[in-house]
């Protein structure tokens, strides 16, 4: 596959820029809720082989057919997982981003209902939950307009952020070619947002985390007690607060269903927001909010 993207290891560098977030926060401190459940590789979905990604059960060779006991875990967190989250968020007034996947979503009218509040925004998460790195890119954009469209009929309106997870080096151009989406995901590669330009257009990033990830709970050098997570949590939280002093960023803090909605670990997450919210100088939002913020005061 070839594609001319440059890679960028410079980026804002030495010459940091003084953001500035409403009400003069400190820190842009933002929770992603991944819903995936339902669209992750399953034969009943049309897929060869059974999902070997976030779950209890790590280091899995894929196998053709059926895996029963990966099924029942993804479903752990459509069942039960994401209620336990959900009303933990409700009960602290804590607004939210999920990223949807569209064929996840549409399978558990329940969850959509939950999810119709001012409070949440539904960022696209594609069409299925699966790794698109070696999928054709017609297919890929075919997904991504099918996955706009599922996500719109349920909601009433288009989703303007993306992420897809398990990206290719085509899929921002697709995010590009298609022209809704105010910001991509697709990045992990600072802490705060930053324009991609390409040609005469240009795209927000707003960069995401796999280390203030509770998908660290099932990965052989991860996270294995809810204080590890809690504490790595407030670790960062303490850093770029005190950074904010000076240069204010973002704190992205990123959720799975099936994984912090165990009982087990849902304890770091109710422990974090109580930590949290005992400072008043941070800003705790949604995506689109920040995407809004940056596009309205930054818009070069």
């Amino acid at each position: 596959m070839k594609n001319n993207q440059k890679r960028d290891l410079i980026g804002y560098g030495k010459n940091q820029p003084k953001v500035k977030w409403p009400n003069n926060a400190k820190l842009a401190l933002q929770f992603v809720l991944n819903y995936e459940e339902g669209a992750e590789s399953c034969v009943l979905n049309g897929d060869t082989y059974s999902e070997v990604l976030n779950s209890e059960l790590i280091n899995l060779t894929p196998i053709k057919g059926r895996h029963m006991n990966m099924e029942s875990i993804y479903e752990y967190g459509s069942r039960r997982g994401f209620w336990r989250i959900y009303d933990l968020f409700q009960r602290n007034k804590i607004p939210f981003t999920v990223y949807a996947v569209a064929n996840a979503l549409q399978q558990n009218p329940d969850v959509c209902d939950a999810l119709k509040k001012d409070s949440i925004e539904i960022a696209c998460h594609g069409l299925k939950w699966i790794d698109y790195q070696h999928v054709a890119k017609k297919i890929k954009q075919r997904h991504m307009l099918q996955a706009i469209q599922i996500l719109k009929k349920i909601f009433g309106k288009r989703p303007l952020g993306w992420y897809t997870g398990r990206c290719s080096p085509n899929t921002l151009n697709l995010l590009m070619q298609e022209k809704g989406f105010l910001y991509s995901s697709d990045s992990y590669a600072d802490d705060i947002p930053y324009w991609h330009y390409q040609n005469k257009n240009k795209i927000l990033i707003i960069p995401y985390t796999f280390d203030n990830n509770d998908g660290k709970f099932v990965t052989e050098e991860g996270f294995v007690k809810s204080s590890d997570f809690f504490e790595y949590l407030k670790d960062s939280f303490d850093s770029l607060y005190k950074e904010g002093n000076e240069f204010p960023k973002i704190m992205s803090v990123g959720l799975h269903c099936r994984i912090i909605g165990r009982p087990g670990r849902i304890v770091a997450l109710e422990n974090f927001i109580k930590y949290v919210k005992k400072f008043k100088d941070i800003w705790i939002c949604k995506r689109i909010d920040i995407a809004k913020h940056w596009i309205r005061h930054y818009s070069s």
